[in-house]
């Protein structure tokens, strides 16, 4: 019997016991799920879609019209359908095998049930159907690759592997090997089918790696440190945004992740490198040729250049897909960056240009200034004989301004040959020089004089010269995690931010570290030089300081109580014995005393007795510039339990924990719904 044959899948249930099964029960067709194969490290894992895609697949395959494409995973890969493949979007990674999944079989390795073909899994399901209606068992079946599978009964099902000889003289096989368990339907498998993420997505996010290829501990990619970092967020929503999801206030926060390494390291830099590295400690330095060196890259104005086009370029393209595949976002956009790629944004966002309208005037007069867009695109074809090219640029609805934000990449994805692409590059990089010569005529000398001389240095002072990208967008928020930015502004010469600076296009800044992170500095103290306070706590996302600092606070404030009332008890003593006995006539009595404390001033006390703490500040109301709009900017995480017992030991893993973090993924996703009016369920304690 066909696929197409079968009747309409019922609700799945468990199988009965065997002795309950027979020819009066009846058949029930088995309910399909669709999984996809990850292949990690060399070895193949089938994992399910979610219950949402797996219905979305199970109905568009239903429907049959040749190759339909659905979109999966919140839209970040779609499966064709005709070929059986799942290709991510937004990203370059394996094209992954799709299967409609109903019977499955015990792997030999981690015990975890691989599923069948499609077509071996239509011919198990017709005989079992035939075994039910007619009550006859012990069917053995014969698998593509040779291997027996036999049908007992409904709960006793068994794959075998044939003996190795078996096949070299062509002999049947027979049930010999280790036998393997076989089930019918996923909900006998015991999968864990992911829940689905919500349609309706609120903020777009764009997250920037730091050095090096890896992001991790464990050595993986920042697709899937994101991927780690967009889960923890979607449990986060349902744990502390519970009242907004029930009221369809909501949907979710969607994370992307941006690659800059793989594009600075084809540009033949490692080759040249090779040329020069000892052959000696070559895993060592290895890692340091594709990892530690970044960060001179990234002060090198050749390699520089590279990273910052990169980096605009590939959230640009981002954004305007990710605007294409969601027509109805009305969302905003925010950008984080880890360790080096925190100081990549914040380069980038000081040198963005502020549009003197505002955004309603913008939209207004969208219509006009595209149109006129189109035309200054036609005269510089035009002017640079290139006319043949208008209907590629049209096509791609590049205007004046999107054509000063392409890159070399960006003109060879649209088919321009290398030819005509550099005659472009060349007027665009020209064009950027002469405007950039008049912006800083314009600027004129007081902003020279007040960048070197004044109080406040430019934060831009000593950084590279290069062409600084626009982007596309203004983003709302700005986060840092184990950022090294307050280093490099030291390094450059910018002791003090001036506390009236604000980034030209981002209103909000968050520096989020954690307390043993060898990477990570603060940028208050360059704000507001002169006042001595703590950064803020982060609270744990379950409502509370963890119990070891508790305890730890605890334990400090008792000692100091002790010490002091010790102190305070071993000074009435010392005064108790240095006292002059009473005499009989007054005014001598008088004299004596003035004698006794004169005496005990004279004698040095054991150890004098602490100052009094001066009263602390309410940390959360401390002004601190308009960098995050009058906002505290350091947040510190907490330690776990067994990180207070060595600083050094998990120092490296300080540096790479924020991706699986729930306190900082809490803080990401309370700031950004704070923009649009919506806030935790309970206000957590010590937030601000």
């Amino acid at each position: 019997m066909s696929a197409q044959e079968r009747p309409p899948a019922l609700p799945s249930r468990a199988a009965p016991d065997a002795a309950e099964w027979d020819a009066g029960n009846g058949y029930e067709a088995v309910a399909p799920h669709w999984f996809y194969c990850k292949v990690t490290g060399g070895r193949e894992r089938w994992l399910p879609f979610s219950t949402q895609d797996s219905e979305r697949l199970e109905e568009a395959h239903g429907k049959d019209k040749g190759d339909v494409v659905v979109p999966t995973s919140g839209g970040r890969y779609d499966v064709h359908l005709k070929q059986r493949q799942r290709v991510a979007v937004f990203w370059e990674e394996e094209v992954s095998e799709v299967r409609r999944c109903t019977w499955f079989y015990k792997g030999d390795k981690d015990n975890k049930y691989v599923p069948y073909s499609e077509s071996f899994s239509e011919e198990l399901e017709e005989a079992y159907m035939i075994a039910v209606t007619l009550d006859e068992w012990k069917k053995k079946l014969e698998s593509p690759s040779r291997e027996v599978i036999i049908l007992h009964n409904p709960k006793l099902m068994v794959h075998y592997h044939p003996a190795a000889t078996s096949d070299d003289w062509g002999s049947t096989p027979t049930e010999q090997g280790r036998p393997r368990t076989v089930k019918r339907g996923v909900e006998n498998i015991a999968a864990e089918i992911p829940n689905g993420e919500p349609l309706q997505i609120d903020h777009l996010v764009f997250v920037v790696h730091g050095i090096g290829p890896a992001c991790d501990i464990r050595f993986r990619s920042i697709v899937q440190c994101v991927n780690d970092f967009r889960s923890v967020s979607l449990s986060m929503l349902q744990a502390h945004f519970r009242k907004a999801q029930e009221q369809q206030q909501i949907g979710r926060v969607e994370f992307l992740p941006v690659n800059w390494h793989s594009s600075l390291h084809s540009t033949g830099v490692d080759v040249d490198l090779e040329r020069i590295t000892l052959p000696s400690i070559s895993r060592l330095r290895h890692f340091i040729n594709d990892t530690i060196l970044d960060a001179f890259f990234y002060n090198s104005s050749t390699y520089c250049q590279t990273i910052l086009d990169t980096v605009a370029s590939e959230m640009n393209r981002l954004y305007l897909l990710f605007l294409q595949r969601n027509p109805d976002f009305k969302g905003g956009v925010s950008i984080a960056g880890h360790s080096l790629g925190s100081l990549i944004l914040f380069d980038l966002l000081t040198n963005q240009k502020a549009a003197p309208e505002d955004e309603h005037s913008r939209e207004g007069t969208e219509v006009t200034s595209s149109s006129r867009g189109a035309e200054e695109v036609k005269e510089i074809l035009k002017k640079l004989d290139l006319s043949e090219y208008c209907p590629v640029f049209e096509k791609e609805k590049i205007d004046g301004e999107a054509l000063f934000l392409c890159a070399e990449r960006n003109l060879e994805e649209m088919g321009i040959p290398l030819g005509p692409r550099m005659k472009l590059l060349h007027y665009i990089s020209s064009r950027r020089e002469v405007q950039d010569t008049k912006e800083q005529s314009a600027a004129g000398q007081h902003s020279t004089t007040a960048s070197r001389d004044g109080p406040y240095p430019d934060v831009s002072l000593g950084q590279v010269s290069a062409n600084y990208p626009q982007l596309l967008y203004k983003p709302a928020i700005f986060f840092a995690f184990g950022s090294p930015i307050g280093m490099f502004l030291t390094v450059r010469g910018v002791k003090r931010i001036n506390p009236d600076y604000s980034l030209p296009t981002c209103k909000g800044f968050f520096n989020i570290f954690h307390p043993f992170d060898p990477v990570a500095y603060r940028i208050e103290p360059m704000i507001v030089p002169d006042l001595e306070f703590e950064p803020m706590l982060l609270p744990h996302h379950k409502g509370r300081k963890r119990m070891h600092l508790e305890l730890k606070e605890g334990l400090t404030r008792m000692s100091v109580d002790l010490k002091n009332n010790l102190l305070g008890s071993l000074r009435v003593a010392w005064q108790s014995f240095t006292r002059a006995p009473l005499a009989a006539v007054e005014g001598v009595s008088s004299e004596g005393e003035a004698e006794a404390e004169a005496s005990t001033e004279k004698q040095p006390d054991p150890k004098p007795e602490e100052a009094p703490a001066p009263a602390k500040e309410d940390p959360s109301l401390i002004i601190v510039g308009k960098l995050n709009g009058g906002n505290r900017i350091d947040y510190v995480l907490q330690e776990k339990p067994i990180e207070s017992f060595n600083e050094y030991l998990f120092a490296l893993q300080g540096h790479l924990c924020y991706w699986e973090s729930e306190d900082t993924v809490l803080l990401v996703l309370k700031e950004i719904y704070q923009t649009i009016g919506v806030t935790l369920d309970q206000p957590l304690p010590g937030s601000q």
